[in-house]
């Protein structure tokens, strides 16, 4: 069966203060995302890739670059805008501390209950809208590369991430949460026969990282 590799990309400024980014916000990547890059990539070196495909948005854009650069295999990249991150509105470029004082609701709602998280308040994408245009896209990518043996990598957001694939595992909406989050410049496997049905090999893989993990690394 085909393996789909998803990696977030590499941490940020903004993840590093506690800010939430969405697809509107895009700060620097941290000098030592580039190094941890250069680690996933050489994790992965050993496995053939068809293809990579990643969000527009820089700090995805760069991520895929770069680990690309280190598989030594010329793997074409396509860029798909239904893989950028959440649309946030309002909490766009805040701090967490900030909209747990404006939005404890939604706040909660997003990061614990996803069938409960509206954004009447706040504007931006529900969770079901963030997986009704993700989904498509993997399929897209299914279709496009069809044989067994195809290895493909994604590169995208935590958050965004983080929903779609367990919607693809057929997790109900309200359990979209309970694997956990996921950490910069980790892995998650994939594998899927028809585009339809996906299991799980590996989640939120970091053990190729040497930094130790912090609190801000994980979404």
């Amino acid at each position: 069966m085909m393996k789909l590799y998803f990696i977030r990309h590499g941490k940020t400024q903004w993840n590093l203060e506690g800010r939430f980014q969405g697809a509107g916000g895009d700060s620097p990547l941290l000098p030592e995302s580039y190094q941890q890059m250069v680690q996933v990539g050489r994790y992965l070196r050993g496995i053939t890739f068809t293809h990579a495909y990643a969000s527009p948005i820089k700090r995805a854009r760069v991520t895929a670059q770069h680990v690309i650069r280190e598989l030594h295999q010329k793997v074409p990249l396509t860029l798909m805008s239904r893989l950028e991150e959440f649309h946030l509105g309002r909490m766009e470029g805040q701090t967490f501390t900030s909209i747990q004082e404006r939005f404890p609701a939604e706040l909660d709602a997003f990061r614990n209950h996803p069938d409960r998280y509206t954004t009447t308040a706040i504007g931006g994408e529900t969770f079901q809208q963030v997986i009704d245009r993700m989904t498509p896209a993997i399929q897209t990518i299914v279709a496009n590369n069809p044989r067994p043996q195809d290895n493909v990598l994604i590169v995208g957001h935590g958050a965004a991430l983080n929903a779609e694939i367990n919607a693809l595992l057929a997790t109900p909406l309200a359990d979209l949460r309970k694997r956990g989050g996921i950490r910069n410049t980790s892995v998650t496997v994939l594998e899927t026969s028809d585009g339809q049905h996906f299991d799980l090999l590996d989640w939120n893989n970091t053990s190729f990282l040497t930094a130790a993990a912090t609190p801000t690394d994980t979404i």
